[in-house]
C-alpha cells in the first residue's frame, strides 16, 4: 500500500446487471503528492473544484488542483497536530481536525493563515470526521474520548457531549436533511443522532451484535448508507424511522473491511474495501442490488 498517492475515478462504462457482483470498468489516476510517506487522507473538494487532504505523517495540509496536477502543501504551526478530517466553508476556508494535537483548524488558504480553536475549560478532545450543518455550525467525532463536538465558527465557542455508551468510538458523521448530526459508533454496533437544540444523543442498535459500523453518507432520499467494518457488510438504515432497512455482504467477503464511503449524484453507493489485497474500489447500484469492483492499482 502506497502511503503517498491520492487517485481520482472516472466511470468509463458499466456491466450488464446480469450477476449480483461484476468488474466496474473505470479509469484511476493516481497522483504522487509532494511529501513522501505522508499518508493523505480524507479527500474533501473545495467550492473552487480543488482537491484537499490532509497529510497525517507530515503535519501539513496538501491542495490539488485536479485539472494541472499541481499541488500546493500548508505546513500546520503546531508540531504533530495529526491532521485527520477536513472540509471546506462556504468562502473557501479548510476546516481540519488535529486528532494528536487536539484542536480544530481553520487554514485560510488565500494567505495560510491558522486558526486552533480548543475546549475553554481545557478538556482533552481528539477530534476526528469534521461536517457543516445547514447552518454553518461545524460538527465534529471524537473517537477516544467519546465526544460528540460542536463549533460556531462566529463566536468560537466549542460544546461537547459524550455518548452515553463508554467507548463508543464516535468516527463517520452526516447532517440529515432535518439538520440533525448522524453518526457511526465504531466501538459498537450503534448508530446514533444529537439534537442540535438540547445536544441529547440517541442511539439506535443495529441488528447483529457483531457489527462496526464506521463510516456512512447520506442518499438522496435521506437514509444512509454505512460500512460495516467488522463483519464485511454495506448497511442500509432509515433514521426517520430508527431501522436498518437492508445490508448485503461486500464483495470482498466477511475479510473485506469496508471503509470510506461517499454517494453520488446518481444515487449510487461508492466504497472501499481495505482488507483485500490490493484494495479494491466497490460501486453498489441500490435500484438493481449490483454490486461492480475495480482493483486500485498501487
Amino acid at each position: 500500500m502506497h502511503l503517498y498517492k491520492v487517485c481520482l475515478f472516472t466511470v468509463a462504462a458499466t456491466l450488464a446487471a446480469s450477476t449480483n457482483v461484476g468488474t466496474l470498468d473505470v479509469q484511476i489516476r493516481e497522483f504522487e503528492v509532494p511529501t513522501p510517506n505522508s499518508r493523505p487522507h480524507d479527500p474533501a473538494l473545495a467550492p473552487d473544484g480543488s482537491l484537499w487532504y490532509t497529510g497525517q505523517g507530515a503535519n501539513k495540509l496538501g491542495r490539488l488542483d485536479p485539472k494541472t496536477g499541481a499541488f500546493k502543501e500548508y505546513p500546520l504551526k503546531t508540531p504533530n497536530s495529526g491532521p485527520h478530517g477536513l472540509v471546506a466553508d462556504k468562502d473557501g476556508n479548510i476546516w481540519f481536525t488535529a486528532i494528536s494535537g487536539g484542536y480544530v483548524g481553520k487554514l485560510n488558504p488565500v494567505n495560510g493563515t491558522i486558526v486552533e480553536y480548543r475546549p475553554s475549560d481545557g478538556a482533552e478532545i481528539d477530534p476526528h470526521t469534521p461536517v457543516f450543518d445547514h447552518n454553518g455550525i461545524l460538527w465534529f467525532t471524537n473517537e477516544e474520548t467519546n465526544y460528540i463536538g460542536r463549533l460556531d465558527p462566529k463566536t468560537g465557542k466549542m460544546t461537547l457531549v459524550k455518548s452515553p455508551t463508554p467507548q463508543a468510538v464516535p468516527y463517520g458523521i452526516v447532517i440529515l436533511p432535518n439538520n440533525t448530526p448522524f453518526f457511526c459508533e465504531f466501538g459498537t454496533n450503534k448508530l446514533a443522532s444529537v439534537d442540535p437544540s438540547t445536544m441529547r444523543i440517541h442511539e439506535y442498535t443495529l441488528p447483529d451484535s457483531r457489527a462496526h459500523p464506521r463510516r456512512l453518507a447520506l442518499a438522496p432520499d435521506g437514509t444512509v448508507y454505512y460500512t460495516d467494518f467488522a463483519r464485511g457488510y454495506l448497511g442500509h438504515f432509515d433514521p426517520s424511522s430508527g431501522h436498518m432497512l437492508k445490508e448485503w455482504l461486500s464483495p470482498g467477503g466477511t475479510e473485506s473491511q469496508p471503509y470510506g464511503i461517499a454517494i453520488t449524484n446518481d444515487g449510487k453507493v461508492w466504497y472501499s474495501e481495505s482488507g483485500v489485497k490490493p484494495n479494491t474500489m466497490v460501486r453498489f447500484d441500490p435500484k438493481s442490488e449490483t454490486f461492480r469492483t475495480k482493483v486500485i492499482p498501487s
